[in-house]
C-alpha cells in the first residue's frame, strides 16, 4: 500500500495510557501547588520525566508491537482458514453471477465437479438460478436433493465496505451498494435428510379415522330369499375385514350396516391409488341378489386431534352418502377428494324419510311470516316448476309467499306468463334480486330448490340475510355447501326436485290441494328432467306423476308449453350433424347461442338426442353464452359423467350432469375436455 501500518481503535487506546495518566498527575501536580508551591515545583519535574519516558517507550515500541500483531492476524488467519476449510458444515463462496469461487471440503465432496461450479452452480444445483440469488440484505432459502441426500440451502449476500480504510465507496445510496458486482454470494448447505425422514415418519404413522356405511343394507337382503341372507352379511363382512387386514387398520362393527376403523397415515396412498377397490369387491359380492351391495366411506385425515379426526370422517361420510353412496371421500381439513361412484343409485322404496322432512318443513313454516324461494342461476323447468309447489305449500298455510327469478328465457316464458296473467295470483309473485333483498327480515324463511351450490343460487346474498334456510334438492353435493341450512333434504336418487316437492305435498297434511297451472308446472318439471321419463326415472317418479295427474296435470297442454320453433330445430340439427366422435364412445358438439333465449337446454336437448346414437356412452354439448362455457353431458348407464364434470368443475349425477368454464373459448374448452376424457380412460376412471 506505500505506507506505514497505523494503529486504530481500542489497541491505539490502550497503548496511550501512559499518555492519559499523565493528565491525572498535572491534576495532582496542580493540587500541590495549591498546598505548597515548592514541593509543587518537585512534583511537576517529576511528571515531566514521566511523560518523556512514556512518550518514548510509545514511539520505540509500536512498530515492534504492530509487527508483532500482523504475524499474530496471520497465525490467527491461517488457523480460522484451516478451521473453514475443515467446517463439518459446506460452506462455498459465490460471485454476484454464481459462479462458484471457493468451497471447503465437505462442499467439494458433495458436489464432486468443481470446473462446472465455476462456470455456474446451477449446472450442479439446477435448483440454483439466477432469479434465487439474493439481490439485497434478505436470505434466500432452497430445498434440493443431491445424492440422495436433503439439503436446506441458505443463500446469503455479502458487502463489506470497510475491508480497508483507504477505500473509496462513491455509492450515493444502499442501492447502488447491495447492486455492487465485488459483492460476494456467501452459500451454506445444512443437512435435513434425517429431519424429513422423521417428518415423514411421523406423519406415516399418524393415525386416519375412517368410517364405513353399507348403502343398501335393507333392500339388497330383500332381493335375496330369506335362507341365504346370513350368507350374504357374513361375505360383505369378510369382504371389509379383509381388505382392512391389508392396510394393518383396527375395525370396528358398530351396527348391522356400520363400521369405524382406523390406520396409519402410510397406507392411505395405496388406498388412494387403488381407488378403495373394496367398493368394487363389495359391489361384486353375487350369490343370487338382485340388487349388488354397495358401501360408503369417509376418512379424515391430517386433522390435529383424534376428535377434529372423526369429526373430518363424520363429515366425508355425509357427503359420501349425499352424493349417492358407492364412494369413498376423503377430507384433508379442506381438500376433499373423491373416489368411486360409479354405480346408479338405488331409489329407496320406503317414504318414512319424505314424510319426516315434510312434517319438519311444515314446523318451519308455520313459525315464520314470508316465505321466499329460490332456485339456481339461469332457471329451469324444475327449478320453477318446484318453486311453484312451494309456493302453493306456503299459500296453503295462509303465507306470504315469492319466488325469486331474474332471467325468463324462452324455454319458461310460456309457462310463466300463464302465473303472471292470471289473477289467481299475485303480482309480487315473483320478484327480482333486488326486490327480494328488499322483502327479506328475520322472519323470512328461505327455500331454495333444485341447487345446493351458493356459487349457483339466483341471489347468493340472500343466504346471509336470512337466518332460517331450507334445501330441497336433487343433485349430488359437492364440497361447496350452504352449511347455515336448518332443514336440508337432498336425494340424489330422485328424478327431479319437483317429484320431491311432490311427495312433500302429500305429507305435508290438511289435504293440500293443487290448481292445475301448478300441477302443470310440477308435471313439466319431471317431464323435462327426465327427458320424458326416459332418464333416472323409478316407482316413486311416476307416482308422483299419477299424483299430479290426479290434480290436474293436462298432458297435453304441458307438451304445448315446450314445441320448439323453427330457428331452435335447425340449430339443434346443425349441432347433430357437426359432432364429432372422440375416442370411439364420445360424442362431442357444439350448439350456437346467438339466436335463441336458452341456448343451455338447447344443449340439453341436443345431448339427450346424440346418446340416442349406437356405441355412443356419452354426450357433450358445448354452448357459448354470456362470455361463459357452459357443458351439458348426458349418458345412459355406461359412463359416469358426474365425475367427468366434476373434474371440470362442475357435477350433477351419473347419467346427467354439466359445468361451466369462465374466460375461455370454445376450442380450449373442447380441449380442455378431451384432455380430461383422454387422462381419465388412461387411469381407468372411465
Amino acid at each position: 500500500m506505500g505506507r506505514k501500518l497505523k494503529l486504530r481503535g481500542a489497541l491505539r487506546v490502550y497503548l496511550l495510557w501512559p499518555v492519559i495518566l499523565t493528565i491525572l498527575l498535572l491534576c495532582m501536580n496542580l493540587s500541590i501547588y495549591a498546598l505548597d508551591r515548592k514541593a509543587g515545583y518537585v512534583m511537576t519535574g517529576f511528571t515531566l520525566f514521566y511523560f518523556l519516558i512514556a512518550m518514548l517507550i510509545y514511539f520505540a515500541k509500536r512498530n515492534k508491537i504492530a509487527a508483532e500483531l500482523v504475524r499474530y492476524a496471520m497465525d490467527y488467519g491461517q488457523v480460522q482458514k484451516r478451521l473453514l476449510k475443515e467446517l463439518n458444515l459446506p460452506y462455498a463462496i459465490l460471485d454476484i453471477d454464481g459462479r462458484m469461487q471457493w468451497g471447503n471440503d465437505e462442499f467439494m465432496d458433495i458436489i464432486h465437479e468443481k470446473k462446472a461450479a465455476r462456470r455456474s452452480i446451477t449446472n450442479i444445483i439446477p435448483e440454483i438460478t439466477k432469479d434465487v440469488l439474493p439481490k439485497k440484505e434478505n436470505d434466500e432459502e432452497v430445498h434440493v436433493t443431491l445424492n440422495d441426500r436433503h439439503y436446506r440451502i441458505l443463500l446469503r449476500k455479502v458487502v463489506a465496505p470497510d475491508f480497508e480504510e483507504d477505500i473509496n465507496w462513491n455509492f450515493s445510496n444502499e442501492e447502488e451498494i447491495w447492486n455492487d458486482r465485488n459483492a460476494l454470494i456467501a452459500m451454506y448447505l445444512y443437512d435435513e435428510t434425517e429431519i424429513i425422514s422423521l417428518m415423514k415418519e411421523n406423519k406415516e404413522q399418524k393415525l386416519v379415522t375412517g368410517l364405513l356405511y353399507i348403502d343398501n343394507y335393507e333392500e339388497a337382503l330383500e332381493s335375496i330369499d330369506e335362507v341365504r341372507r346370513s350368507l350374504l352379511t357374513a361375505l360383505v363382512d369378510r369382504k371389509i375385514n379383509k381388505y382392512m387386514q391389508t392396510i394393518d387398520a383396527i375395525i370396528k362393527k358398530l351396527e348391522k350396516d356400520k363400521y369405524i376403523f382406523v390406520f396409519q397415515q402410510k397406507y392411505l396412498p395405496y388406498l388412494q391409488n387403488t381407488k378403495f377397490s373394496v367398493l368394487e369387491e363389495v359391489r361384486n359380492v353375487n350369490i343370487g341378489n338382485e340388487m349388488s351391495v354397495t358401501i360408503s366411506i369417509g376418512l379424515g385425515v391430517n386433522a390435529d386431534t383424534y376428535i377434529s379426526g372423526y369429526e373430518y370422517a363424520r363429515a366425508a361420510i355425509d357427503l359420501a352418502l349425499g352424493r349417492g353412496g358407492d364412494q369413498a371421500v376423503v377430507k384433508d381439513r379442506e381438500k376433499i377428494s373423491y373416489y368411486g361412484g360409479k354405480s346408479i343409485q338405488v331409489e329407496k322404496s320406503t317414504r318414512v324419510k319424505a314424510r319426516v322432512k315434510a312434517h319438519a318443513f311444515r314446523e318451519f313454516l308455520e313459525s315464520k311470516d314470508k316465505i321466499v324461494i329460490m332456485g339456481h342461476k339461469n332457471g329451469d323447468v324444475d327449478s320453477l316448476g318446484s318453486a311453484i309447489g312451494v309456493y302453493r305449500i306456503a299459500k296453503f298455510f295462509n303465507k306470504k309467499a315469492h319466488i325469486v327469478i331474474n332471467e325468463v328465457t324462452s324455454s319458461l316464458r310460456p309457462l310463466m306468463n300463464k302465473f303472471v296473467n292470471s289473477p289467481d295470483y299475485e303480482e309480487d309473485m315473483f320478484l327480482k334480486n333486488d326486490q327480494a333483498k328488499e322483502v327479506v327480515d328475520g322472519n323470512t324463511l328461505l327455500v331454495i330448490v333444485d341447487v345446493n351450490r351458493p356459487s349457483y343460487l339466483e341471489c347468493s346474498e340472500l343466504i346471509d340475510y336470512v337466518k332460517t334456510i331450507v334445501i330441497f334438492d336433487h343433485h349430488r353435493q359437492t364440497n361447496e355447501a350452504i352449511d347455515s341450512a336448518v332443514l336440508s333434504y337432498i336425494e340424489t336418487y330422485a328424478s327431479s326436485t319437483s317429484e320431491m316437492i311432490a311427495e312433500i305435498m302429500q305429507y305435508i297434511g290438511g289435504n293440500l290441494r293443487l290448481k292445475p297451472l301448478e300441477a302443470d308446472a310440477l308435471y313439466a318439471g319431471i317431464m323435462i328432467d327426465t327427458n320424458n321419463f326416459l332418464t333416472k326415472t323409478g316407482v316413486r317418479t311416476f307416482e308422483a306423476a299419477a299424483f299430479l295427474r290426479r290434480s290436474g296435470a293436462d298432458v297435453a297442454r304441458v307438451r304445448k308449453y315446450f314445441r320448439s320453433d323453427m330457428t331452435e330445430l335447425k340449430i339443434k340439427a346443425d349441432a347433430i350433424s357437426s359432432t364429432e366422435i372422440y375416442l370411439h364412445h364420445f360424442a362431442i358438439s357444439v350448439c350456437k347461442s346467438s339466436e335463441v333465449d336458452s341456448p343451455m337446454i338447447l344443449g340439453a336437448q341436443v345431448a339427450n338426442e346424440l346418446i340416442n346414437i349406437t356405441d355412443v356412452k356419452a354426450a357433450f354439448v358445448l354452448t357459448d353464452y354470456n362470455n361463459k362455457i357452459y357443458i351439458s353431458a348426458r349418458s345412459i348407464d355406461e359412463v359416469n359423467v358426474q365425475i367427468i364434470m366434476e373434474k371440470l368443475g362442475g357435477g350433477g349425477h351419473l347419467s346427467v350432469a354439466g359445468c361451466q368454464l369462465e374466460n375461455t373459448s370454445i376450442d380450449d374448452a373442447i380441449n380442455k375436455l378431451k384432455t380430461t376424457l383422454h387422462t381419465m380412460r388412461e387411469e381407468g376412471e372411465l
